[in-house]
């Protein structure tokens, strides 16, 4: 991913961020989350199954309860994540009022990483569609792939 790409990326972030904050848009925002979360899981055991069946004989193929597991233990450290974050956002907006700065902003890096982690769902259950044969449009192939490459790089 070039620096531009990126550079954008977090511009994206921020400024969602900031807007979600104005709006009190934490709570619908982690809603949304686990919502994906499960909606990722589902999807990804219907690929793991689909999988299978065009690989019958193939055993990296198909659902397996220690992937699954895994899984879920992503999903309970993205939890974990956010709430560290959503701490240090109580810390600072206590702390800083408690010292006499003005901190109007009560949450801003649990918005941000959580509107981080919802992105990450979305391209992991576009994966999963196409891993159950759906034809995705050339735009989305191309984010895939380079998203796939960033995360296998860093």
């Amino acid at each position: 991913m070039g620096n531009k790409t990126l550079t954008e990326k977090i511009s994206v972030l921020i400024i969602s961020s900031w807007v979600g904050n104005r709006f009190g848009l934490l709570f619908p925002t982690i809603s949304l989350l686990f919502f994906l979360m499960v909606t990722d899981y589902i999807s990804g055991m219907l690929a793991a199954k689909k999988e299978a069946l065009a690989h019958p004989d193939d055993k990296r193929y198909g659902w397996n309860s220690k992937k699954s597991l895994l899984g879920i233990y992503k999903k309970m450290g993205y939890i974990f994540i956010i709430l560290v974050a959503v701490t240090t956002d109580y810390l600072i907006y206590k702390f800083a009022n408690e010292i006499g700065i003005d901190f109007s902003n009560n949450t801003m890096f649990g918005l941000l990483i959580t509107i981080w982690l919802i992105i990450n769902e979305l391209l992991s259950i576009l994966e999963n569609a196409h891993r159950m044969g759906v034809s995705l449009p050339e735009f989305l192939k191309k984010a895939l792939a380079e998203a796939k490459n960033n995360i296998d790089k860093n």
